[in-house]
């Protein structure tokens, strides 16, 4: 197991009990695509995942230099590029196309299709590790994991990464309370869906870094959120204004945080 390196300014790794949970959401076709309004923005709003969290993800998955990796949902590119920057092969598969026009623009060289994690457009067997970033609440769970059991070779696995709001951080904390507020009913529930017979045990991971972040950062962090890109302009408007309150006293410093579960593919 990867151990982070650690130090009071910098970044801290922790090992996530049973108790972590992730993040909220739920699944719906309304959240899962308001993303293809703001793709440009995404790219530039959203952190990148902490690297000590996408080693801990690879070297769960015994992924190496040159492996084949499917990065599901990939949205504009975020994790592909982490993937990429470490000399993996990555097919990267996005079912929003002005998400895919910001990937391919960014990562040329990197392959991209069209196409849904409830019907990959991949042989069977044809990869060693499926990685999902920030997306996989919003699948089909069960058509979802039957569809990563069969593109994946024997001794594959999958890696789900989230970036969000850390509780612990005082700001971001605040940030996340305000967001939870507007909008109670909304759960994660793929864990209840989450069918062990294609897969081994969960295995989770917490990651929390120190990054520097202006108050526009932040604002256009919450402003690249589902719920805040579904909300009526009204509303987008008062959480924007309610965030720069929160944040009169920011020094310029969040800690973030990046939730990791892998598990490895059965027979």
């Amino acid at each position: 197991m990867v151990a982070a390196s650690a130090t009071r300014d910098d970044r801290v790794a922790r090992t996530a009990s049973s108790t972590i949970s992730a993040p909220p959401a739920v699944s719906s076709d309304r959240y899962r695509f308001s993303f293809e309004k703001v793709a440009a923005d995404y790219e530039r709003a959203r952190p990148p995942y902490i690297d000590a969290a996408v080693d801990w993800a690879l070297e769960r998955l015994g992924l190496r230099e040159g492996s084949r990796v499917l990065d599901l949902a990939a949205g504009t590119g975020k994790l592909t590029r982490q993937l990429v920057a470490r000399g993996l092969h990555v097919v990267a598969v996005e079912p929003g196309e002005e998400m895919r026009t910001v990937l391919e623009h960014e990562l040329p060289g990197v392959e991209a299709l069209a196409g849904r994690a409830e019907k990959i457009p991949l042989r069977d067997a044809s990869v060693d590790g499926v990685t999902v970033g920030q997306a996989f609440h919003w699948f089909e769970t069960e058509k979802a994991l039957a569809e990563m059991h069969r593109v994946l070779r024997p001794r594959g696995g999958f890696a789900l990464l989230w970036n969000h709001f850390n509780q612990d951080d005082p700001l971001l904390g605040a940030v996340d309370e305000l967001l939870r507020a507007r909008d109670p009913a909304r759960r994660s529930r793929w864990r209840d869906r989450y069918d062990s017979q294609h897969f081994g045990a969960l295995e989770e991971k917490a990651f929390y870094e120190k990054r520097p972040m202006s108050l526009n950062q932040l604002a256009a962090w919450v402003a690249s959120t589902s719920r805040v890109i579904s909300a009526p302009a009204e509303e987008q408007m008062e959480i924007d204004r309610e965030v720069r309150r929160l944040a009169a006293s920011h020094r310029g410093t969040v800690a973030i945080r990046t939730y990791v579960v892998a598990a490895a593919r059965l027979s």
